[in-house]
């Protein structure tokens, strides 16, 4: 069964944000989908994934994110 997490992603400013955040999170062993959304500021994980990895994900495409 799968898990949802949803981060709060901040430094976002367009589409190309987006999609950057978006490549990380789906890069990330155990993610089966992620939904990310400029407007909420927010990414919305769905898998197996740990909280901290995802995290470290977005942190290291240059935004910053935190559990919701």
């Amino acid at each position: 069964m799968a898990n949802t997490v949803t981060l709060s992603v901040t430094g976002m400013t367009c589409n190309h944000c987006v999609a950057a955040v978006t490549r990380a999170l789906k890069a990330v062993p155990g993610v089966t989908a992620a939904d990310v959304s400029l407007e909420k500021k927010q990414a919305v994980i769905q898998g197996q994934a740990d909280v901290g990895v995802l995290i470290a994900a977005v942190k290291e495409e240059g935004y910053e994110a935190k559990r919701m």
